[in-house]
Order: structure tokens, then C-alpha cells, then sequence
């Protein structure tokens, strides 16, 4: 029941500088569960902003009356990464040396934000459920711990898909959960869900 909504809602993006990136923001309205309508969107240009700071911005909605006032920042991105697993970041020796260093009893003060890191080698999945009238899916895994969330590319027409990705997440709270969640894409439309675990960080 308002046209001058506040939201004050903050949320983390992971942004790779190696690719241009537009930010997509859509306005809704939703009456009740069943009626919704589009209020209007806007676009920003991620590798336009300047880093290291945070842009005020207000951005008209395009075609439609009205605006959104934002702040964005685009930081370095520390701890979180995605790499093939034959260059697997703990796979060096000196790495392994340098981070079990950083993290021995005498060093545990020194930053008490860095709790540590977790590293899942997403491998393969098997026997997946069709999704297509085919009788295959185009099968993508989504990890999601805390606020952070990472993907795989997708492998398209196959029901065991190998994907053989390493993803590096910062640990923000040693009470969270991963969530890697298995999905369908589907062109234009939503992604169909496939599958689910969770596990709870205290648990490995």
C-alpha cells in the first residue's frame, strides 16, 4: 500500500571483471498470490562503476513512471573462487603450507573475521531426473552458503553430468549450511528443480 516503498535490503553479488556485466532490476506489484504486474525495470553498467567506493545511484524506471534509489559497491572479492579441478587451489603444496600458517593456534587472533574457508569439488551427478520430452535434462548446480551462492556451467541433453568444478567459499558463520541445489535450464523460463542436499558445516 505504498508508492514510496523503502526496502533497505542488502545483497552480495559475486562479480568475475573477466566478462562485462549488466545488473537486471525489476519493480513488481503483486495484489495477491495469483496477480502480479510489472512496474517497471532499470539496468546498470557493473563494469562502469568506480571500485572501491559506494555509488549512490537513482535510476529511472524504463517506460514506466518512477525511480530507484540504490547503493551499489563493487570490492575486491576475497576467499571465493571457482576453478577446474585440475587446478584445484589446494592442490600446491606451498599453498596447503601457507594456509595451515594462517590458520595455526598463535595466528587465530589476528583477523577474527577470517573463521576460514570451504572448498567443494562438485565432481558429477547420477542417474537425474528427466525434465525434457526427450527424455534428458540440461542439468547446473547451484551452491548457496550464507549469502554466498556459486554455479556450475550447465551440460546440456544428459542425465549424468560431469562438471568437475572447485568452488572456494569464505566461512562467515560455522553454523551455516550448504545448500547445493540441482537445476534444469530451461531457455527463457524459470529453471526446473531436479534435487537438493543440505549440509550443515559442523557436520564435516
Amino acid at each position: 500500500k505504498s508508492a514510496n516503498p523503502q526496502w533497505r535490503e542488502q545483497f552480495d553479488f559475486h562479480y568475475f571483471s573477466d566478462r562485462r556485466d549488466i545488473l537486471d532490476i525489476e519493480v513488481w506489484r503483486k495484489d495477491n498470490k495469483k496477480h502480479e504486474e510489472l512496474l517497471g525495470t532499470c539496468h546498470v553498467d557493473i563494469t562502469a562503476l568506480p571500485t572501491k567506493q559506494t555509488n549512490c545511484l537513482e535510476l529511472p524506471l524504463e517506460k514506466h513512471p518512477g525511480s530507484l534509489l540504490m547503493l551499489i559497491a563493487v570490492a575486491p572479492c576475497t576467499g571465493v573462487s571457482i576453478s577446474d579441478l585440475c587446478v584445484c587451489p589446494l592442490g600446491d603444496p606451498n599453498e596447503r603450507q601457507q594456509i595451515s600458517q594462517r590458520y595455526c593456534i598463535k595466528n587465530s587472533f589476528r583477523d577474527m573475521k577470517d573463521i576460514g574457508f570451504l572448498q567443494v569439488k562438485v565432481l558429477k551427478a547420477v542417474d537425474l531426473m528427466a525434465a525434457d520430452f526427450s527424455g534428458k535434462s540440461d542439468p547446473f548446480c547451484v551452491l548457496e552458503l550464507g549469502n554466498d551462492m556459486l554455479q556450475t556451467h550447465t551440460v546440456y541433453k544428459n542425465l549424468n553430468p560431469e562438471w568437475n568444478k572447485v568452488f572456494t567459499f569464505p566461512i562467515k558463520d560455522i553454523h551455516d549450511v550448504l545448500e547445493v541445489t540441482v537445476f534444469d535450464e530451461d531457455g527463457d523460463k524459470p529453471p526446473d528443480f531436479l534435487g537438493k542436499v543440505a549440509i550443515p558445516l559442523l557436520s564435516v
